[in-house]
């Protein structure tokens, strides 16, 4: 008897035109490192007395179909999810390579349908209605680069073939910490350790009732752009501005040799003012729990920007 192995597992994307419903074709088949989305009903205990010590049979509760998928930073994989967490971009270039501009504050997510595979058993799970509610990563000096996408779904089919075809398959260009570079209002920002960066959606759940359990959609509310970097503390540049109140636009950028670039550009920064700790000999570290607001002068909160070889995100 076969049995499951993660190394032979498949991941495959589409959007969807009708929120809930797979598409019958264009699936891409996606690179990630590990998922944990599933479907999940919990039991609820029977609360009913006058049949002795012995409980009476539990009740289904609803559905809940949601989880993580941690995918790598690439070149071309990675519009998908851009797309799924600020909606269609804006493309220009009339050939390769071309530059997908996304916006935040869109008011329509796309939805999409993802299926994962485990060939040896077989289960081909197809999680439909998936709208990106928070996609997260870190930037540092080494190590693998991934990214986190949580997701929300509305429900589960399971089935023993595929219902993704043939995915298309994208050609794997992946960026990596080296690199990486950051940028305060058009300079290098120095004596950065770490950084990280997370988008949510915050979306609202549509619980409704309904005979099989699911939702009726999420829809996404107020965003948050938020972070944390962790410096060498040099100078009184960041810590100035956190007492003064003031923003500053912050670049977290990946450029590749071969021209391939993915760059966040973040219009408003507002950093806290740190606790600034000597714990000892060593040098000394601020850490700043940065948010970000809309940009009046830009008219929005952030902007990405990727540059491949794919002419359209479909």
């Amino acid at each position: 008897m076969a049995r499951a192995q993660g190394a032979r597992a498949l991941m495959a994307l589409a959007f969807e035109t009708t929120y809930g419903t797979p598409p019958a074709s264009g699936f891409t088949r996606m690179p990630f490192a590990s998922t944990s989305l599933g479907a999940e009903q919990p039991l609820l205990n029977s609360e009913l007395l006058g049949y002795g010590r012995d409980p009476l049979a539990p009740i289904k509760d609803a559905v809940t179909a949601d989880g993580d998928v941690v995918v790598p930073l690439d070149a071309e994989a990675f519009g998908f999810w851009l797309k799924a967490a600020f909606g269609t971009p804006t493309t220009t270039g009339a050939e390769a390579p071309y530059s997908h501009e996304f916006q935040s504050g869109s008011w329509t997510l796309p939805s999409m349908s993802i299926e994962t595979g485990m060939p040896e058993v077989p289960r081909y799970a197809m999680y439909s209605g998936c709208v990106l509610d928070q996609i997260t990563w870190q930037m540092q000096r080494s190590g693998l680069l991934t990214a986190t996408a949580r997701l929300v779904a509305q429900g589960e089919t399971v089935g023993t073939t595929t219902s993704a075809g043939t995915p298309a398959a994208l050609e794997l260009k992946r960026f990596g910490h080296f690199n990486g570079a950051i940028t305060r209002n058009g300079s290098a920002l120095g004596n950065v350790v770490s950084a990280e960066i997370t988008y949510a959606n915050n979306l609202d759940r549509i619980e409704t009732i309904r005979s099989d359990g699911r939702i009726d959609g999420a829809d996404p509310s107020i965003a948050a752009l938020t972070g944390r970097i962790e410096v060498r503390f040099a100078d009184q540049t960041l810590v100035t501005q956190a007492i003064n109140g003031e923003a500053c636009e912050m670049e977290f950028a990946y450029l590749l040799p071969s021209g391939e670039s993915f760059t966040f550009t973040v219009h408003a920064v507002y950093l806290p003012r740190p606790r600034i700790e000597i714990s000892g000999p060593q040098g000394v570290q601020a850490t700043f729990d940065w948010q970000a607001a809309r940009d009046s002068v830009v008219g929005r909160m952030c902007t990405a920007t990727l540059v491949n070889d794919v002419e359209t995100l479909s």
